[in-house]
């Protein structure tokens, strides 16, 4: 900006008039009209101020983006068809901050510029892509000629307030009225679609119904990590890619990712890359065709196939994972895990909570156990957990919709279960039992925004015929790390695992 401000007129040292001033930035800014990167770092002070670490200004494949709209802009593609633009990507990259410039640039580059930005929910456009805006617009040197308030940016003229703006727009399958009426006949028309693979497919095909103004120059670009197998974001890749420009970007090809964060992501993949959650959040790839299976029949062969000398997981704690019975035709499960080992399943068909919490303690003390955790989900396994204490133990009930431990996961059930995929990938013995495996195989995923989120417990049901009781005392050992009594904490990684945040002691 001081660029501008301490100007001259060249007549000598007789400084420039503000309205001179004024009238050389709009003759500048105009030059950028269809030339977005130019745009980009003309109007920030890059490497000063609040810029002073990012001397380069935008990031290659920031610079590459801008790029791609400014070439199509003066090639005259807008004025036949929308310029389309998906860029699917791990996380980190800055997504955020080029829709805050293409937003700067489109509005101040073009007279009635008129656009429509949405998420996926309405929490991620105020916190984050909103919020991205309001701290470049006040970095911007045009950010004077427009005001920025909690759902829209537009023109301070009032003459053009109405007609010279972009509505930051939640997005909803039975108000599409926002979309279908985003026409701007002859001038420009920006829409931004962030977090693009949780917003619905009625919404995508309202939006591409609307922009269909000729003469009208129409850029339409989609940011998100790719979660889904399925869905229009996705077919931009596949499907539709002959009307997309498409990106994948690599969090590790950027500069500002957290390079340290995400060598702990691929170590808790088991250092394999092509892992459907590291494909996702870091390499910006689709999951595999078959990402909607977390463990697969060969998978469950192999681990239970495994052998491990006699006394191999002493160092480890003994941990009970306990499901009770949630309805008559259900049964109650105890299972019981010592680091990489995991034994037998016992199935209870016992309708008394009373009855099932006496052989959960006969289990404690038979094996000496250092930890029971109870699925107290819905209620049902409270009783088991009271008649425990009453019984002078220490159980810890667990809510499968619970809060994780990891944010990285939708709930409490999700995170155990990937926990567990990761123990049997890494070599944990599983029981043969096919019964087991059946139910493991029919747990199945998806990413609900930025979140891995398994299945619900009743979709398994459905699927197989019965609850998947097994499978969930199995998950239940997975809930927190424990200490062994005296020794060294054991968990998914087995010796390895974070110390027990029960203390040393464990929680029993």
């Amino acid at each position: 900006m001081t660029r501008f401000l301490s100007g001259c007129n060249g007549r000598g040292s007789v400084p420039k008039s503000a309205a001179e001033l004024e009238n050389e930035l709009i003759s500048q800014v105009a030059a950028f009209t269809h030339d977005p990167l130019g745009f980009v770092l003309f109007a920030f002070d890059w490497g000063v101020g609040a810029l002073v670490n990012f001397p380069d200004g935008p990031d290659p494949w920031q610079r590459d983006i801008l790029s791609v709209i400014g070439d199509r802009l003066k090639a005259g593609m807008s004025a036949t068809e929308a310029i389309q633009i998906a860029i699917a990507s791990g996380h980190g990259i800055g997504k955020s901050a080029l829709v805050a410039w293409l937003i700067e640039w489109a509005m101040a580059t073009f007279e009635d510029c008129k656009g429509v930005v949405t998420a996926n929910t309405e929490n991620q456009l105020k916190t984050k892509t909103w919020s991205e805006l309001a701290k470049w617009h006040r970095l911007c040197i045009t950010g004077d000629w427009f005001k920025l308030t909690a759902t829209a940016l537009f023109a301070k003229d009032p003459k053009h307030e109405k007609t010279w703006r972009v509505d930051m727009q939640p997005w909803s399958e039975k108000n599409t009225e926002a979309f279908a009426g985003l026409h701007n006949l002859g001038k420009r028309i920006l829409l931004v679609f962030d977090e693009a693979s949780a917003i619905p497919d009625v919404i995508w095909e309202v939006s591409q119904g609307a922009l269909t103004d000729s003469d009208t120059e129409i850029v339409w670009c989609c940011f998100g990590n790719p979660t889904q197998t399925t869905g229009r974001f996705r077919e931009c890749f596949g499907k539709y890619r002959h009307r997309w420009v498409t990106r994948q970007i690599d969090s590790r090809t950027v500069k500002i990712t957290n390079k340290v964060e995400i060598g702990k992501f691929l170590v808790d993949c088991g250092n394999d890359e092509d892992h459907d959650f590291f494909r996702v959040r870091v390499r910006g790839q689709f999951p595999s065709t078959s990402a909607n299976a977390l463990f697969g029949p060969d998978q469950c062969e192999a681990s239970a196939a495994r052998e491990f000398p006699l006394g191999s997981q002493d160092y480890a704690a003994v941990i009970l994972g306990v499901d009770v019975a949630r309805q008559g035709d259900d049964s109650s499960a105890i299972a019981r895990r010592q680091g990489m080992y995991a034994w037998p399943i016992r199935v209870m068909k016992i309708p008394d909570t009373m009855l099932v919490a006496a052989q959960v303690a006969l289990s404690v003390s038979e094996h000496n156990a250092d930890a029971c955790f109870v699925d107290e989900s819905g209620g049902y396994g409270a009783g088991v957990v009271d008649a425990l204490r009453q019984m002078h133990h220490s159980p810890i009930g667990i809510q499968f919709g619970g809060k994780p431990t990891d944010p990285r996961y939708f709930n409490k059930r999700s995170e155990m279960y990937f926990e567990l995929s990761n123990w049997v990938k890494s070599g944990g013995k599983l029981p043969d039992d096919k019964l087991l495996h059946e139910e493991l195989c029919a747990q199945t995923y998806t990413f609900q925004g930025d979140k891995f989120r398994l299945c619900d417990k009743d979709e398994v049901k459905d699927r197989i015929g019965r609850s998947p009781d097994r499978a969930d005392a199995l998950a239940l050992t997975f809930a927190f790390p424990v200490q062994k009594q005296g020794g060294r904490p054991s968990g998914s990684r087995g010796d390895q695992y974070a110390p027990s945040p029960f203390g040393e002691r464990g929680i029993w």
